[in-house]
């Protein structure tokens, strides 16, 4: 999984723990920076360049409609196919094949893969190898927020980092194993381990290069 991470050109933090971890580093990212986000100004730019987008995720249905949310918003833009492969899709060579080829065939230069990790980000690293010339976004529930089959939090939750708190809220059943069990110990820990290390370690606060 850590090469997975490691194998793409772009990596962003999806998660607040990891910006406030960067400051308590001194080491501050910009900001956080989320696939519910991306998906519509990369769209953006990919109708102002003329770029044909795939999306591939989400049930039945979802990926459609998400298709229509965005062509709506942006009227050039071009989706030159959407898929919704079934769970577990990935289990057998024929599904993982049967999904390839639809992608390659359609031949974007964007595709907005919202397969959960690290599924999606297993599928994109073969995909790379068939189409060379496109990028690919890991993009989670991405594609389901964009048609609106899944509500946002507002954008004050989001920016004091309890939009995890709003999903669990909306899906528990889903989501409390992922957010209670993983990301909240996880999160403690590092914020932790980072904290103890800043109070341990000397050295002027880190400022941003001249660009």
């Amino acid at each position: 999984m850590r090469g997975l991470v490691e194998s793409a050109e772009i990596v962003v933090a999806d998660g607040m723990p990891l910006v406030w971890a960067s400051r308590l580093a001194r080491a501050p990212l910009p900001e956080r920076v989320t696939g519910a986000d991306l998906i519509w100004s990369l769209s953006e730019l990919a109708a102002s360049r003329g770029w044909p987008i795939y999306l591939l995720g989400g049930p039945p249905g979802v990926a459609a409609r998400a298709a229509g949310q965005l062509v709506e918003r942006h009227p050039e833009l071009v989706v030159c196919g959407v898929d919704a492969p079934p769970y577990g899709f990935d289990a057998c060579d024929g599904g993982r094949e049967k999904v390839r080829r639809k992608v390659v065939e359609a031949g974007p230069r964007l595709v907005f893969v919202g397969l959960g990790f690290p599924r999606q980000d297993r599928l994109i690293a073969e995909l790379r190898r068939e189409l060379p010339d496109a990028w690919f976004v890991g993009c989670g529930a991405a594609i389901a927020f964009a048609a609106g089959t899944v509500r946002r939090a507002p954008a004050w939750m989001r920016r004091s980092g309890l939009e995890w708190a709003f999903r669990l809220v909306s899906e528990p059943g889903r989501l409390a194993r992922r957010y209670l069990v993983h990301d909240l110990p996880f999160a403690a820990a590092l914020l932790t381990s980072t904290l103890l290390h800043r109070l341990t370690t000397a050295g002027p606060p880190f400022q941003q290069p001249p660009s």
